[in-house]
């Protein structure tokens, strides 16, 4: 039975829709304002939340901040209902991360007819099979009903990219948004010494150069394949076409687009406070977490000492002591070049 969160500060209102949805058969959670309506989600991780935007204590748009802010709720379903009916407080939640409004009043069967469709297309596109190729796919069909990945894909190239060749450089305008179809990519900034700090790591499955498409701007890092790497070229004006006439697309790419900068938040903080074993655990359970895709006990990292101290941001030399000591304390193996977690449960550790 799915959970359903109701944020409703309005007390009839709020035990009426409750009243309609557990007769539809869905278990219902329900808060009285914003602050209550996150602390219950992050306890019950419901899934869908329905939320009134104006509330007391934390509204409907302080809700969904403190949503996306965390990894674990930002996927949830999130639709609005508002007595508001100006265009530009619907656009704010909808260009805040919103999947769909309900303007008040309204009747019931509207009210479930949303959720079903939220529940369902979420349901989609959380498929095992739209990690790969087709997850491009299922995202688009899920969205539309139609099949936008051939009108996409036809006549368009990909590109090859042999390990350390450049994909693109901070500074250059974008013309495509790429999709890793094979390989794994890295996203590195330099400072004005050419000291390299890397900012993101993609692997298969990840799309790549949609922030610098979305802000109409140049690209403020830049792109290399870690390994020989094949990207799906998808131009420009096709990117923006399907952004501008599929809203739940470009909410996609904006999840994916606050996911990144609490990631780069996290890091930032790690390399400004903690110790230096720290922050090479910290890098060895991000690799660990992008790449282990099937869990395994012992992951085996294949990384340059150079491209592992960019993550971790700091001196090669330094990391290479480090990992020499985790290697000591029976925590790493080190095998031909590669890095094999043992402990992964004792490294995660040292970063708290």
């Amino acid at each position: 039975m799915e959970k359903i969160l109701l944020i409703e500060d309005n007390k009839d209102i709020r035990d009426n829709l409750a009243e309609i949805l557990e007769l539809a058969n869905y278990h219902v959670l329900t808060a009285s304002n914003g602050k209550e309506g996150v602390t219950i989600a992050l306890e019950q991780q419901p899934d869908l939340i329905v939320c009134d935007i104006m509330m007391p204590v934390l509204d409907g748009y302080g809700v969904l901040h403190m949503l996306h802010k965390n990894e674990s709720l930002r996927p949830i379903p999130f639709i609005f209902l508002t007595a508001k009916t100006e265009r530009t407080d619907v656009r704010k939640g909808m260009e805040m991360g919103a999947d769909d409004y309900i303007t008040k009043p309204f009747e019931g069967a509207e009210l479930l007819s949303a959720i079903e469709s939220r529940l369902r297309r979420c349901a989609e596109i959380r498929q095992p099979e739209a990690s790969g190729i087709s997850g491009l796919h299922t995202l688009l069909s899920s969205t539309s009903g139609k099949d936008l990945l051939a009108s996409l894909k036809e006549g368009r190239n990909t590109n090859h990219y042999k390990k350390k060749q450049q994909i693109y450089a901070a500074g250059n305008r974008p013309e495509s948004l790429y999709y890793i179809m094979e390989g794994k990519v890295k996203i590195y900034q330099r400072n004005d010494d050419g000291k390299e700090l890397i900012t993101g790591l993609y692997n298969e499955g990840d799309f790549l150069g949609y922030t610098a498409l979305l802000e109409a701007g140049a690209y403020q890092e830049s792109a290399e394949a870690i390994e020989d790497t094949v990207l799906a070229i998808i131009p420009h004006q096709d990117f923006e076409d399907l952004v501008n006439n599929n809203p739940e697309v470009l909410s996609r790419f904006v999840q994916l687009l606050a996911k990144n900068i609490a990631e780069k938040e996290q890091q930032l903080i790690a390399l400004a406070y903690s110790s230096l074993r720290k922050k090479v655990a910290s890098a060895l359970i991000t690799l660990d977490h992008k790449y282990n895709t099937t869990q395994k006990t012992h992951f085996e990292i294949d990384i340059s000492r150079e491209n592992l101290a960019a993550v971790a941001g700091v001196a090669k030399e330094s990391l290479i002591r480090t990992l020499g000591d985790f290697r000591d304390e029976q925590l790493i193996t080190l095998r031909d070049g590669t890095i094999v977690l043992m402990e992964k449960d004792k490294i995660a550790a040292m970063r708290n």
